[in-house]
């Protein structure tokens, strides 16, 4: 048997690959925020395509990846990564109503009962005296209306 140095696999990274299931009118819709995003900022270019970007962001926020994982496979920092993800989670909250005004236009439609619900967070169990069940931070509202 021979001692040798080399390596048996190659330098490059392994990189997997997943299927999304967001709909490929997502994606653009989200590519097209940001296009209209940099054009505003006068940002003159990124590493990768806006189309891109979406798909690895939505990757991200889909599977719970690592930034550094995602990065590593897709040639960037895990630093631009994070901007992008932080930058495309504003540009896509814009798009939503505030709670205010949705909730005052289905009362104008006569909608007697509302539930909104927050977003379910990861969370680790805790320990000693605070330790109870995994509690996520989820608030649920629910807003009535008479009708008339």
């Amino acid at each position: 048997m021979t001692k040798t140095k080399e390596h048996a696999e190659d330098p490059c990274p392994l990189v997997y690959q997943c299927r999304l299931p967001p709909s490929t009118r997502t994606v653009n819709h989200l590519a097209d925020l940001l296009r209209h995003h940099l054009k505003a900022i006068r940002s003159r270019w990124r590493i990768l395509p806006p189309g891109k970007i979406a798909v690895i962001v939505l990757a991200v926020l889909r599977h719970d990846q690592r930034l550094a994982d995602m990065a590593g496979g897709n040639n960037v920092s895990e630093s631009t990564l994070r901007r992008w993800r932080d930058e495309l989670i504003t540009l896509f909250a814009a798009q939503a109503p505030r709670l205010d005004r949705a909730l005052k236009k289905v009362t104008k439609q006569g909608v007697e009962v509302v539930l909104i619900d927050g977003t379910l967070i990861a969370t680790q169990r805790r320990t000693g005296k605070a330790d109870r069940r995994n509690y996520s931070g989820s608030t649920t509202v629910t807003a009535c209306t008479s009708s008339p």
